[in-house]
């Protein structure tokens, strides 16, 4: 996988090798694929893109605190990773014990 996600993954096959659906080749979807494979990342990807966003408006805050529109964008991707960890959580993705801070994010992804 070289490090690209299940999208990414998706979009070369598409635009690159012609494949216009994965599921329809093998039966199976792109991230039921990699984790046969056990090369899986550990969280999923749509809850790492938000926690990408969250750490980026979250730097931006730090230098511009007045700006209340992107406060209020923050408040909205942060309630968007509390529904989506609520979620993994009920299907057993996450662990029970799981938590999402801003600053944990942050050393997640980066």
């Amino acid at each position: 996988a070289d490090g690209k996600s299940s999208s990414e993954i998706g979009i070369i096959l598409r635009d690159m090798h012609g494949v216009p659906s994965v599921k329809l080749a093998t039966g199976k979807s792109i991230s039921s694929v990699l984790s046969d494979g056990s090369s899986s990342p550990s969280l999923p990807e749509d809850l790492t893109n938000l926690m990408r966003k969250a750490v980026r408006l979250g730097e931006h805050l730090k230098l511009n605190k007045n700006d209340i529109h992107n406060t209020r964008s923050l408040r909205l991707t942060e309630a968007k990773i509390l529904r989506l960890v609520k979620y993994y959580r009920s299907n057993k993705v996450l662990s029970e014990d799981w938590k999402y801070s801003l600053s944990d994010a942050k050393l997640l992804v980066g």
